[in-house]
């Protein structure tokens, strides 16, 4: 056994001793990282084409982010939110002048952001719609993924993150994916909201039906229902646009953010709003120790700096067009379908060539990473910062193992 071997296998052998097995990571071990770079604790360098699941948006390491969470870790990093500190409103400012809306909620994980949608909905409808009490619904989406909490997996129809967590929480109304038809005939006077994320990532990248998402906001306009847009993993730039639902000139009543927030730094999510949506919570009702404290704030209004000129936008549309493009060529040729939107893509692979899994263990080997989701399906996400010349290395190296 070599050395690199050696120090490769000691380390995934200590992981798979002293951790929970709730993942099956690709036996790569990173030690370093840079741009769209990741080096693993032998040197051997792999070009990241998953970035954190779009938490990793400007790339590992950015300057000005990192340069932003070093000023801060030199201030202040806590004081909770029973005190205010000088870089809370700037964050909350930026970000809801990004988003087009009055008000910012921010709190830590994606699933938090999602919960506290969740709650805010219900009490709008109860507060403002009029429903009767304890008989909200939220309408959302099979397939979707919106989190792990107990409430959120209670809606999830994937056997492996719903099964054995139950009791489940009731009020969600589940209807197949882009199919406005089925939202139309979910909707009662009980429905609060519609729940659904523009493209669904963990299942494989998935773009709705053209107008789709315009149609939605036509209904819950008409029906007094609330539009929710999961904007954790498309957002913020991720598909060309800040918001994926711009691509129909869609704005929803809420937006949902996490992931690339926190400039793959430091956990930020946050909930966007209107005053009269985001305004029923009042003092007790909700919070987060550590939602919208200092180092999140100054990074995360780095990361909203980053968006406001567009240039992260433009360089996901303008690169994405390479990267469908060489993906569309594969079709045939150990591909069966590219879907996506931007810097963004789900490849469905040949079962009869290999699965999901293997074809990332191969490009692994490769010195690509990437990650499979049901089946024979792999998602690529590569950061933002990637060049035409990365995106033509990580689509030669697929071309190579579809070859054999």
């Amino acid at each position: 056994m070599t050395t690199v071997e050696f120090r490769t296998t000691e380390a995934l052998a200590d992981a798979e001793r002293w951790t929970a097995h709730n993942y099956h990571p690709l036996p790569v071990v990173v030690a370093e990282a840079d741009g769209a770079w990741v080096t693993d604790v032998d040197g051997r360098r792999y070009l990241d084409f998953l970035a954190g699941y779009s938490a990793l948006n400007f790339g590992h390491r950015h300057p000005g982010l990192i340069a932003a969470a070093h000023a801060q870790l030199d201030r202040v990093t806590l004081t909770s939110r029973a005190f205010v500190h000088d870089r809370f409103a700037e964050f909350c400012r930026g970000l809801a002048e990004l988003s087009g809306k009055d008000l910012v909620l921010p709190m830590n994980t994606g699933a938090e952001a999602v919960e506290t949608a969740i709650k805010v909905a219900r009490k709008w409808g109860y507060r403002v719609k009029g429903v009767a009490a304890e008989r909200a619904e939220i309408i959302v989406a099979a397939d979707n993924f919106h989190g792990r909490t107990t409430t959120i997996v209670s809606f999830s129809t994937d056997p492996d993150a719903r099964a054995d967590f139950g009791p489940y929480t009731p009020g969600f109304v589940v209807v197949p994916y882009g199919d406005l038809d089925a939202v139309r005939a979910a909707i009662t006077p009980n429905t609060v909201a519609v729940l659904m994320e523009p493209i669904q990532g963990e299942a494989g990248v998935l773009v709705p039906p053209a107008g789709f998402f315009a149609g939605m906001r036509e209904l819950c306009t008409a029906e007094n229902v609330l539009l929710i847009a999961d904007e954790i993993q498309s957002g913020l730039g991720r598909t060309g646009k800040t918001f994926a639902i711009e691509h129909e000139d869609v704005v929803p009543d809420m937006y949902v953010l996490g992931k690339a927030l926190g400039g793959g730094i430091v956990p930020v999510s946050a909930v966007a709003a209107d005053r009269d949506v985001l305004g029923v919570l009042k003092p007790g009702e909700h919070g987060s120790t550590f939602g919208g404290n200092p180092l999140a704030c100054a990074v995360g209004a780095e990361v909203v700096a980053l968006l406001a000129g567009g240039e992260f936008q433009e360089r996901s549309a303008r690169l994405g067009e390479r990267l469908h493009t060489g993906l569309a060529a594969l079709i045939g040729r150990g591909v069966l379908a590219v879907r996506g939107r931007g810097l963004w893509a789900g490849v469905d692979i040949d079962p009869a060539l290999m699965t999901g899994r293997q074809a990332c263990e191969r490009l692994a080997e490769r010195g690509v990473l990437a990650k499979d989701t049901h089946g024979s399906t792999i998602r690529l996400a590569p950061p933002l910062v990637v060049t035409e010349e990365e995106i033509d290395l990580a689509i030669s190296h697929l071309t190579a193992i579809l070859k054999g």
